[in-house]
């Protein structure tokens, strides 16, 4: 698959999830809810729309589509997943955490509302995930349902995201540094987890093989693990105009990074042979060319430069 390709396979993903994500983010109250504080969902619909790259809810849809299932239910579940995202990126810019004022360009949450509304934002976000995961619009089987529900809990988190966090606030308190087993166990739950089970739902979606369920989650590490490695390159070598986000703060936080501790060239090999991993585990599901846009991914999530 051509670049041109898969960016407009990228673009109209982004598009139907932006459409998604504008339904289920609206101003007025849905059919049973009692209100909507304007303050408060203004506040989520800065932190979700307008901006980002959907890779969460991108590699949701594409799964499921690699494996025949091309309805909604997949489009709502990566919307979820998204919101998910959306939430931890309030939290992790907040004083608290990482105290960024620039977030795709544009004011932090908190810094656009204020402290107290970002942070019951993310929490909206967080409950609206599982609402929607919950829903039978979603799927008509309950037991889709709870699958999805219990691996978005697991992926965000104590075991996943949310301990990955509290996992990098340690390290960055700790004297001594990360190991690289340790490096990549921190990251692996608090960008990796997300990531893996964008891959997972399609595939519960799509009610996948156990065979191809195996190859894919070796596929989701291996792109959870690759694209961190992506996002500490570009915090080295990028700039905050082009990233959207402040840039060189690893260093200065005494963050774990695999590009700490391989240097950028041995974080640039690492991160070849994780494309070169998920690329062998999508030809490992049976799918065929249906996989093209997997493996296109692969290679975007190594080469992107935002």
């Amino acid at each position: 698959m051509d670049d041109s390709t898969f960016a407009a396979s990228l673009a109209e993903s982004q598009g139907s999830i932006e459409r998604e994500l504008e339904i289920l983010l609206s101003l007025e109250p849905k059919p049973g809810e009692l209100t909507r504080p304007r303050r408060l969902i203004e506040a989520m619909r800065y932190a979700t729309l307008g901006g980002g790259k959907r890779l969460r809810p991108f590699l949701t849809v594409e799964t499921a589509r690699a494996l025949g299932r091309t309805d909604n239910g997949a489009v709502r579940a990566g919307a979820a997943i998204e919101c998910i995202h959306a939430y931890s990126l309030i939290h992790d810019d907040l004083p608290s955490m990482d105290d960024d004022d620039l977030r795709r360009g544009r004011p932090t949450t908190h810094r656009a509302f204020d402290e107290a509304t970002a942070i019951l934002a993310g929490d909206g976000l967080q409950a609206l995930a599982f609402e929607i995961l919950g829903d039978p619009e979603t799927d008509s089987n309950a037991e889709v349902r709870v699958a999805l529900c219990l691996g978005l809990a697991r992926a965000s988190g104590l075991v996943g995201m949310v301990g990955g966090q509290m996992l990098d606030i340690d390290a960055e308190q700790s004297t001594a540094p990360l190991t690289v087993d340790e490096i990549r166990r921190l990251q692996a739950m608090k960008t990796g987890a997300l990531l893996k089970f964008s891959v997972d739902a399609g595939a519960i979606l799509a009610g996948a093989s156990a065979a191809a369920c195996a190859a894919l989650e070796v596929y989701g590490r291996a792109i959870g693990a690759a694209f961190q490695i992506a996002d500490d390159i570009l915090d080295v070598e990028s700039d905050a105009a082009t990233l959207g986000k402040r840039t060189g703060k690893d260093a200065g936080q005494n963050k774990g990074t695999l590009v700490g501790a391989l240097g950028l060239e041995g974080a640039r090999r690492e991160l070849d042979r994780l494309v070169d991993e998920a690329i062998s585990a999508v030809n490992a599901t049976g799918v065929g060319a249906k996989g093209d846009i997997l493996r296109a991914t692969a290679r975007f999530v190594a080469m992107r430069k935002t």
